[in-house]
């Protein structure tokens, strides 16, 4: 595996794979990812879920079903369907009861002819709050924190207008989301590639206000007019995510709308789902969409 290797002193320290890990655009597994739990003031749980499609190109849509479900429960449990490329965590939360005790919910994903699981449990090793959250999405810095984080609230987000939608193949529809933050952690642009310092050793991002849109289920072909920015972790340089080198916030409407036209190449039934985020916290809502010919 060719590695990105960093000289100090007599030392050396090896950074991050810079070839071997970028080397399947697509026919790779998906698996899905046990974040940890949350415990919520009437003393229930969320069990939180992500994933890890380990393509760099290939979307992957998976209906619910026999490939796509969680038991106990019903196969239907929020899941996504339609999966983007690398990691996206933090994707649903499953709410349990305060009783759920040793029991566990187990996600079950084949892609690609692979099958892969994902065991929720109370364990206490899973136990996550916000500061986890946080250094998981790289909002600190790369192996850091900042000491906004402490007190950061996710930001506020309002769908305005109906969240049921219907339209026609080639129709657009126009969605508006409104959002505001607290304006921690401090809005801060990636840190673009050198040969100084060829890679990361853990998770960094890109920070400050931020809103997209995206698929969360459905298989046809979505155009958003204007393009949103990738949700999911494109660690490569000139990427379009937060989570790529040289990336930073594009400017906040003065308004605090988000206005996009959406559409759709194939009908069906479709979840589009709004993202605002801060770079250590997100809140997310959803609108359905049934397509017709």
């Amino acid at each position: 595996m060719a590695v990105a290797v960093l000289a100090m002193g007599l030392g050396l320290i090896c950074l991050v794979p810079t070839v071997a890990q970028q080397a399947y655009m697509s026919g790779q597994s998906i698996s899905p990812a046990y974040e940890g739990w949350e415990q919520n003031d009437d003393g229930s749980f969320d069990l939180v879920f992500g994933y890890m499609n380990r393509n760099w190109e290939q979307v992957v849509d998976v209906p619910v079903g026999p490939d796509n479900s969680i038991e106990p429960g019903g196969a239907d449990q929020g899941q996504p369907t339609h999966f983007y490329p690398r990691r996206n965590r933090f994707t649903f939360r499953i709410r349990v009861p305060a009783d759920f005790g040793e029991k566990e919910l187990v996600w079950t994903l084949t892609a690609n002819g692979h099958t892969e699981r994902a065991y929720g449990t109370l364990k206490r090793d899973y136990f996550m709050d916000d500061l986890v959250v946080q250094a998981n999405y790289g909002a600190g810095g790369a192996a850091a924190t900042t000491p906004d984080l402490m007190d950061n609230e996710a930001p506020v987000l309002l769908i305005d207008g109906p969240t049921d939608r219907t339209t026609q193949v080639g129709k657009p529809i126009t969605l508006v989301a409104v959002s505001s933050d607290d304006g921690k952690p401090r809005a801060r642009s990636l840190r673009a590639s050198s040969p100084r310092f060829p890679g990361r050793i853990t998770t960094d991002t890109a920070t400050g206000h931020r809103l997209a849109w995206y698929v969360y289920r459905g298989s046809g072909n979505v155009a958003f007019d204007p393009p949103q920015t990738d949700t999911w972790e494109d660690t490569r340089d000139g990427g379009n995510s937060p989570w790529s080198p040289g990336w930073q916030s594009p400017e906040v409407p003065e308004d605090g709308r988000w206005i996009v036209a959406v559409t759709f190449s194939e009908p069906g039934h479709y979840v589009l789902r709004a993202i605002a985020h801060d770079g250590g916290l997100a809140t997310v809502d959803d609108v359905t969409v049934v397509v017709s010919p």
